[in-house]
């Protein structure tokens, strides 16, 4: 039995834990160990990848490519893949994966479980939109390839299905071409929810990558960041010499030892003395590089890769990652009415990130990102304090038929869960029954 932590570190529950290394031999180790969950690289928030007192099925030594076709750019790999691993390996050959979220140390397994989304779901919609097939083991000892046209509704059920249908095996990835590793960027502060929502609506045909920082404890006097980006093909980035010199400093930079927070602090460094400060500096120094620029894809795709071990700086009781997503018709006064609250409460947050969806449906029966507008915000846990906010938080997604994100919760409602994602009673008729977690257990037993 060994102490395992979701990233939030709200909890440090002893699991029996089951490493998985031999594809063949993954039917039995599951029929033996049951019920199980599978468990990746740890990055989920709250308690979808945890099972307290239970089985986790560890997926880090699934780690194998199995193949790639540099003509049609098909990857096929085991479900322990990082995204990380796939992006450094083909990158340089052409290729990279078309949808990532904000970090890339996550497996595949879990970014199809969590059917994860990027800065660009306007334009490529969400992970499993990329998803061709995949290898699913089932607590029965069965393997079943699967896909949209053997077994579709198993399919949408494993997208996003928080790993309850099975534990992924293998997964075939349709990947995207790209000229180079570099994206044109630019930076625009804004002042008001009216300003971000014309610059989302303005750069969505026009720009792939969208995302804005929001101070979140501005109240009603909103500010914030807004960047857009697109990737430079082969001949714009040739013609930029200095980009050349640019990608071998930055490739010998990720071959050294990266910065880390080395010790929890015996309190949160998140605090009411240091919010405000932080909040005003970003601000100011973002406000600095409006305009036009160069970055590489990692530091602007993955900004918080560059830290190890940052979770820590919340301190010992870990903290609570909040996103939620609101229709698009009411999602301006929706987010107003949580940044008052969040103000007035003076429990603000140093990640807060604004941001809008595109119309395409999702994929899976319990997907995430849908059209409207998406605000994710960290909260070190003060206990009491730090949950009567959430309610209140989650008032207003209710009142608004939001809906929040699995991936990142720890403490959503049954009534929430069941209003906010309706295919939940279609999804329960493929769960595996020797699978469960603590979220399932919460949600939906």
């Amino acid at each position: 039995m060994k102490h395992v932590s979701a990233w939030g570190r709200l909890s440090r529950d002893l699991h029996d834990v089951q490493v998985l290394s031999n594809r063949t031999s993954i039917p039995t180790v599951l029929a033996s160990h049951s019920p199980g969950l599978a468990y990746g690289n740890g990055r989920s928030y709250g308690d979808v990848c945890l099972n307290p007192g239970g089985v986790l099925w560890h997926t880090s030594g699934l780690n194998k490519f199995i193949s790639f076709d540099e003509v049609t750019g098909r990857l096929v790999c085991e479900a322990g893949v990082l995204l990380r691993d796939i992006q450094r390996l083909l990158m340089p050959r052409g290729w990279m994966l078309p949808v990532t979220p904000g970090t890339q140390l996550i497996t595949v397994g879990g970014a199809i479980a969590n059917d994860v989304h990027g800065k660009n779901h306007h334009a490529a919609g969400s992970f499993g939109d990329h998803l061709l097939s995949l290898l699913l083991a089932r607590t029965t000892g069965e393997l079943q390839q699967v896909n949209a046209s053997n077994s579709p509704e198993l399919m949408r059920a494993t997208i996003g299905g928080l790993g309850l249908t099975g534990v992924i095996v293998t997964a075939e990835l349709q990947l995207r071409r790209v000229g180079s590793p570099w994206m044109r960027t630019e930076t625009i502060p804004y002042q008001g929810l009216t300003e971000f929502f014309a610059l989302a609506d303005a750069s969505e045909t026009d720009w792939e990558h969208t995302v804005s920082w929001i101070d979140c404890l501005a109240g009603p006097n909103v500010r914030g960041i807004f960047i857009r980006a697109n990737h430079m093909d082969a001949r714009e980035a040739d013609n930029m010499p200095s980009l050349r010199e640019a990608l071998a400093s930055y490739n010998r930079k990720i071959r050294r030892k990266p910065l880390s927070m080395p010790f929890v602090p015996p309190v949160s460094l998140v605090n009411g003395l240091s919010l405000k400060p932080f909040n005003v500096a970003y601000y100011q120094l973002q406000k600095r590089k409006q305009g036009l620029g160069v970055a590489h894809f990692e530091p602007f795709s993955y900004p918080l890769d560059n830290v190890q071990h940052w979770n820590r700086m919340y301190g010992p009781s870990g903290f609570y990652q909040y996103q939620c997503v609101l229709p698009r018709d009411l999602g301006q006064d929706a987010i107003q009415a949580m940044l008052n609250v969040i103000a007035e409460t003076r429990e603000g947050s140093f990640l807060a990130v604004l941001k809008t969806f595109g119309d395409k449906p999702s994929t899976g029966m319990l997907s995430f990102a849908r059209h409207g507008v998406t605000l994710a915000l960290d909260f070190p846990n003060r206990g009491a304090r730090t949950l009567e906010l959430l309610d209140r938080l989650d008032a207003i997604v209710c009142q608004t038929n939001g809906r929040l994100y699995m991936a990142k919760d720890a403490r959503m409602s049954r009534a929430l869960f069941q209003a906010a994602y309706p295919n939940w009673a279609e999804f329960l008729m493929h769960r595996d029954p020797g699978i469960s977690s603590a979220m399932s257990r919460r949600l939906m037993e």
